[in-house]
């Protein structure tokens, strides 16, 4: 099978690094775009004397000039304390990154895999949440700018495969989580752990009885390779998650058990349209992509804690 040139956008984020890493290793070509407003060049260092790998500096809003076989746009902040940092910031990156990209994969004759999102789905009235679903979200609350976001960059990917016959897929990705996460996220998995590790209290919001499904990052990324290589005319969407539901009060409780920490748990208002329930149907990435995650949540909690306890002790935590 021939190697290929391949565009990762958002690839200096947590998911995107991981995402160069696999296909350095499969013998491809990597170009790493990102503006590093979340991404972090330390996510990417050590894959920087590699021959095939490339660092590109460049924000999605503004127009992208290269040639490439595949894209896989990640671009965009997933947390949402980063993309209620600048709601405006977020819906462009969105809405232009994937004009943009779709763009480039006309003009290239790419084919391109959109990074789509759980929270399409917003705050579920059909559980667990199959492709059909679709979705109940507030389009004017403060999460709107990326779940809206989002929903409008799945709109435009099926318009230029529609109307330009563009070769695209589409996955949503549901929590994930691993090393390479920041520290600062602001999304569950981080929280909890670095105020467990640190000796802080655990912040639990609402009664903690929300629930959850969590990916381990490599999961992950072997889903969105596979979706990259599926058959041609398969578009998805494609959920990609691990089915396994937790509360958020599981969680921390077993957090605060791998860690061993003595922190207590906090209870805090819920913020605004946080989502009750989250877990995919996951039966066509089983059927189409021959995908399903492998790896238990204690072994990779018991990893991503290994890689927030190595960055506190080298005092690298931002």
């Amino acid at each position: 099978m021939p190697h290929k040139r391949i565009l990762v956008t958002g690839g200096a984020g947590f998911i995107g690094s991981h995402l160069c890493e696999t296909l350095l290793e499969q013998g491809n070509e990597v170009i790493c775009l990102d503006n590093l407003f979340t991404g972090r060049k330390e996510n990417i260092s050590h894959l920087m004397d590699n021959p095939r790998f490339e660092f590109v500096q460049h924000d999605v809003t503004e127009p992208i000039y290269m040639e490439c076989d595949q894209i896989y746009n990640l671009a965009c902040p997933a947390s949402p304390p980063h993309y209620q940092h600048d709601p405006i910031k977020t819906a462009k990156t969105n809405v232009l990154g994937a004009l943009h990209v779709l763009g480039l994969a006309k003009r290239c004759r790419a084919r391109v895999l959109q990074a789509s999102t759980s929270e399409v789905y917003g705050d579920p009235e059909v559980h667990p949440q199959p492709e059909g679903y679709r979705g109940y979200v507030n389009p004017h609350g403060i999460r709107s700018c990326y779940d809206e976001g989002k929903r409008m960059a799945e709109t435009l990917f099926f318009d230029y495969h529609r109307q330009h016959g563009v070769d695209i897929k589409v996955v949503r990705i549901f929590n994930t989580y691993g090393p390479k996460m920041r520290p600062d996220d602001g999304r569950v998995v981080s929280n909890f752990i670095m105020q467990a590790l640190k000796g802080e209290d655990v912040t639990v919001y609402g009664d903690g009885r929300q629930t959850r499904s969590f990916c381990y990052v490599s999961d992950l990324v072997d889903g969105m390779t596979r979706m990259m290589g599926s058959r041609d005319g398969f578009t998805g969407p494609v959920n990609l998650g691990n089915p396994g539901e937790f509360t958020m009060l599981e969680l921390a409780k077993l957090v605060l058990d791998l860690t061993g920490s003595r922190s207590k748990l906090v209870y805090k208002p819920l913020p605004q349209d946080d989502p009750a329930q989250r877990r995919p149907v996951i039966d066509l990435a089983g059927r189409e992509l021959g995908w399903e995650p492998t790896v238990p949540l204690e072994d990779g909690l018991l990893l991503t804690i290994r890689y927030f306890g190595n960055m506190l002790a080298s005092g690298s935590e931002e």
